[in-house]
Order: structure tokens, then C-alpha cells, then sequence
């Protein structure tokens, strides 16, 4: 029953190690999703730009299709003037070479303003498809790195799952099958060491009877508390 405890004591290592390493892998792989997505926001905004200047474009080629539209007004009503006789009349096509004038310098101040934006939009794009460039290529090198690193860590978690089948073939299965359960009750921890009359998987005292028993090493004894199979620990000397 000794070798069985300390093959459970060893399986708890093991356990804790698998544990561990794919919570590091688990890890790695959330970074490497998150470099993915760096670059994927990189393409979107990119795409979003691209997209607002295209609008823009359509926007001022609208503004200049009015504005021809004004200018011809302004035009054709400057030549009808040549051929007006009567003073009322006269003012009335002058109000509305007035009021074209007006809407031509309006339209040509929102072109302005579109060819503005389009500009900085323009200038903004250039700098990001540099920003991108460099980023895709960073992407690469880091997505490698950290595959390695991933690749690396199921290797260790292949060989401790090995030595843990290993372990648990040596041991019967109603003990594998208790222990499992243990550790699914217990966050991870079937085993405790007791020492100094304490349990100290839950730190709860126990009983004297019981806690002279484990000096027998005859038996699979549990916690009364937490019910974690306990293995006895000596007080290390000072």
C-alpha cells in the first residue's frame, strides 16, 4: 500500500505539471489569436478608409456635376440679360444670377472641404499600408515563434500524459477511478499530505485515531473533512 500512495503522490505531480503546461499552452494560444486579430483590425480600418474615400469621391463628383449645373445657369442668364428691355425684368434675372452665384460658391466650398478630408484620408491610408506591411511581416515571425513554443509544450504534455498512463496502469482501477474523482471534486487536489495531526489539503485537525493510522501505511485513508487521500509527512527538522 506504500508504493500505491506514493505512485498517487507521483500522479498528483504529474497531474499538476499537465496542468500547468496547458494552462501556459492555453496561454500562447490566446496571444497567438490576439496577434491575428491585431492584424485583422489593421485590414478593417484599412478597408474602412478605403471605403470612406471612395464615398468622398462620389460625393465631390456630385458636387462638381452641380456646380457645372449652376455655372451653366449663371452662364445662360448673363446672355439673357443682353436681350432684356424692361428694368423689372432685369432685376429678376439679376437676383437669379445672384442667388446661382450663391449656391456655385457653397458647392465649391463643400468640394473643398471633400477634397480636403480626401486628402488626409489619403495621407492616413498611406501611413496604415505601411503599418500594415510591417505588421504582417512581424505577424509571421511571431506566429512562428509562438507556435513553437506551443508545439514545444505539447511535447512535455505528451510525455507526462505517457508517465501518467504509465502510473495509473500500475495502479487499480477503482483507486484510479477514486482518485479522478477526487480531483474533479477537489480543484485538482485528490491528494493531501497530513502532518503534525492536520489535514493540510483543508487544514482541519484529525482525528487522533485516524491520524495514527497513516503511521501504518496499510491503507487508503481519507480526510473526514474534505475526503483528499492522505499521505503522511514528518515535520522536517529545523
Amino acid at each position: 500500500m506504500k508504493k500505491r500512495l506514493e505512485m498517487l503522490e507521483q500522479l498528483q505531480e504529474i497531474d499538476y505539471q499537465i496542468d500547468n503546461l496547458k494552462t501556459t499552452r492555453n496561454g500562447l494560444t490566446g496571444e497567438m489569436g490576439g496577434i491575428e486579430q491585431a492584424l485583422t483590425d489593421a485590414r478593417l480600418e484599412l478597408a474602412g478608409l478605403e471605403s470612406r474615400v471612395v464615398q468622398l469621391e462620389q460625393e465631390k463628383g456630385e458636387l462638381e456635376a452641380s456646380q457645372a449645373v449652376e455655372q451653366e445657369n449663371i452662364r445662360r442668364s448673363e446672355t439673357n440679360m443682353k436681350e432684356i428691355k424692361t428694368n423689372k425684368e432685369y432685376q429678376a434675372v439679376g437676383r437669379e444670377i445672384a442667388a446661382a452665384r450663391k449656391q456655385a460658391a457653397e458647392i465649391e466650398e463643400q468640394t473643398l472641404q471633400k477634397i480636403g478630408l480626401i486628402d488626409e484620408l489619403n495621407t492616413a491610408i498611406a501611413a496604415l499600408k505601411d503599418t500594415l506591411a510591417d505588421l504582417e511581416q512581424n505577424t509571421s515571425q511571431r506566429r512562428d515563434d509562438k507556435q513553437a513554443e506551443i508545439d514545444k509544450i505539447q511535447q512535455d504534455i505528451d510525455k507526462d500524459v505517457a508517465r501518467r498512463e504509465a502510473i495509473t496502469k500500475e495502479l487499480p482501477a477503482g483507486i484510479v477511478k477514486r482518485y479522478n474523482a477526487l480531483r474533479e471534486q477537489r480543484r485538482g487536489q485528490a491528494v493531501a499530505m497530513a502532518r503534525d495531526g492536520y489535514c493540510l489539503g483543508c487544514n482541519m485537525n484529525l482525528p487522533p485515531q485516524l491520524y495514527n493510522s497513516l503511521f501504518k501505511g496499510d491503507e487508503l485513508i481519507s480526510c473526514p473533512h474534505c475526503q483528499r487521500v492522505l499521505i503522511l509527512k514528518h515535520q522536517q527538522p529545523q
